[in-house]
């Protein structure tokens, strides 16, 4: 039991050292290996509790001081500074790879390219811009709808990035991919009920019954997208799984917008102007 317990300690670390910038103890990266690298993807999700919980941290801390869209964009750039842009990297180079290219070579060879281009640039501004402008309209009707949404939104994105490496087989196999270890194997049924837990948790203890709905939005999304990825490339890389982690989190926030526009709680229908 105890041997168990050590190495779940190692997965929880390992993920963090992997999905975020936050120091971790240096007997981590000492026992770096590919295996445990993979099994660690089943605490992506609960990568997203610590993301969105230092960074509305920082909300409650600045919204004492600022205004409300100052606190928004503070809170964004401390999720960026926690992951180091990680996925948003992955969806600027997934916009410029299948917005620049039109065969599975020419998809595959814009990807492996460092630089941003023109449709990566764009991409990043307009779900950068969609998410605050989300927030901003969240935040005006109701700060704990807000909060909830923006932590459900990181603990899903997660769940569902990670999820879509199981139905896809991976393309670029080298060297220099960081998605390599965690793409040559799959999680077993058993770790992806229990990477699930950590999306459900927040949907029993946060009692909202706009989550669950705009799950299921952000879920039809995921589905789309490995449709796509599947048609063009045949499977994903590491920046598709980026890709999908963003589209998956702005699903999550348009879904309840869309949701709260129409659907009462407590006995009323309160729309977000």
């Amino acid at each position: 039991m105890m041997d168990f317990f050590k190495k779940e300690v190692l997965y929880f670390f390992s993920a963090l050292m992997f999905f975020t910038r936050i120091p971790c103890p240096k007997w981590v990266s000492g026992n770096y290996s590919q295996d445990i690298l993979n099994r660690s993807r089943k605490y992506f999700p609960l990568m997203g509790w610590i993301v969105a919980g230092l960074s509305l941290l920082v909300f409650f801390i600045a919204i004492k001081i600022f205004s409300l869209e100052l606190s928004i964009l503070l809170t964004m750039v401390t999720s960026i500074l926690i992951t180091g842009g990680f996925h948003e990297d992955g969806w600027a180079d997934s916009c410029d790879a299948f917005g620049g290219g039109w065969t599975k070579e020419s998809i595959l060879s814009i990807m492996k390219d460092s630089r941003i281009g023109t449709y990566g640039t764009l991409g990043v501004v307009f779900i950068l811009g969609i998410k605050f402008t989300c927030l901003r309209d969240l935040g005006r009707e109701d700060l704990t709808l807000m909060a909830t949404t923006y932590f459900f939104a990181h603990t899903v994105s997660r769940f569902l990035a990670s999820s879509a490496a199981q139905n896809l087989d991976y393309v670029q196999f080298d060297d220099s991919s960081k998605s390599k270890p965690i793409a040559e194997s799959k999680l077993s049924h058993l770790e992806l009920i229990y990477s699930f837990i950590f999306v459900v948790i927040p949907m029993l203890f946060l009692m909202n019954q706009y989550l669950v709905l705009a799950f299921l939005l952000a879920w039809i999304m995921q589905i789309i997208m490995i449709l796509y990825f599947k048609k063009w490339i045949g499977g994903f890389t590491g920046d598709c799984l980026g890709g999908i982690q963003q589209v998956s989190e702005i699903a999550i926030y348009l879904g309840t917008i869309a949701i709260w526009k129409f659907i009462p709680i407590y006995g009323k229908v309160t729309p977000i102007q």
